[in-house]
C-alpha cells in the first residue's frame, strides 16, 4: 500500500508539473491552460452522456431480471475518469480520457476482474439458471459453502446456503400469540 500512496502522492504530482511545464514551454503558458479547461469541460460533457447511458442500461437490465454488473463495473470506472478529469493536469486528463473510450473501458475491468478472480479477491459461482454470480471473499459477500469456509479456486460450494434466525415460539407465550393462534400468519 505504501508504494501506491508514494506512487499517488508524490510521482504523479511531480510527473504532472513536469508534463504542463513541458507542455507550457513547448506552446505557451495560455494555451497550456487552455488544454487543461477544455480537457475537463469535454470530458465533463462526456461523462454526462455516457453516465445516462449507463443508467439506461442497468435500468433496462433490472427490468429484465438481470443483475447490472457490467453496468455497475461501467459506473465505477466513470467515475473514476470523472475524478481524473478534475485534478489538474495532462497525464490524469489522457487517463480519465482513457476511462471514457468504451472499449479501453471493458478492456481495463476485463483485466481487473480476471486478476480479482486469479488472486482470490472475487470468487465466482455457478447460479441456479446456469449463470454465474460473484462474491468478494473476506467478509464482503462472498457465498459460504457449509461448514462456513469459503470455497477455494477451482472449488464449487456443495450446495445452496441460506442464512437466517430462527425465533422459536411455544404456546406457554404470556401474550397468547403461539403456533396455535388462529390470526398467525403461517395458518392463512
Amino acid at each position: 500500500m505504501a508504494p501506491i500512496l508514494f506512487l499517488i502522492f508524490i510521482i504523479m504530482p511531480l510527473a504532472e508539473i513536469a508534463v504542463l511545464v513541458k507542455v507550457g514551454g513547448l506552446i505557451g503558458l495560455w494555451p497550456t491552460l487552455a488544454v487543461v479547461i477544455l480537457t475537463a469541460m469535454a470530458g465533463t460533457w462526456l461523462l454526462r452522456l455516457q453516465g445516462f447511458q449507463t443508467w439506461q442500461r442497468a435500468q433496462a437490465a433490472l427490468q429484465r431480471g438481470e443483475a447490472p454488473v457490467a453496468e455497475v463495473l461501467d459506473g465505477m470506472f466513470l467515475f473514476a475518469a470523472a475524478l481524473l478529469m478534475v485534478t489538474p493536469g495532462l497525464i490524469t486528463d489522457t487517463m480519465g480520457f482513457l476511462f471514457l473510450i468504451p472499449p479501453v473501458r471493458h478492456a481495463v475491468a476485463k483485466g481487473l476482474v480476471s486478476w480479482a478472480i486469479r488472486t482470490g479477491r472475487l470468487q465466482v459461482y455457478p447460479g441456479a439458471d446456469g449463470g454465474m454470480t460473484g462474491g468478494m471473499s473476506g467478509g464482503m459477500g462472498g457465498r459460504p459453502e457449509r461448514g462456513g469456509t469459503q470455497p477455494g479456486p477451482g472449488r464449487k460450494p456443495d450446495g445452496v446456503v441460506i442464512e437466517g434466525e430462527a425465533v422459536e415460539i411455544s404456546d406457554d407465550e404470556p401474550d397468547g400469540k403461539g403456533p396455535s393462534d388462529p390470526d398467525s400468519p403461517w395458518k392463512q
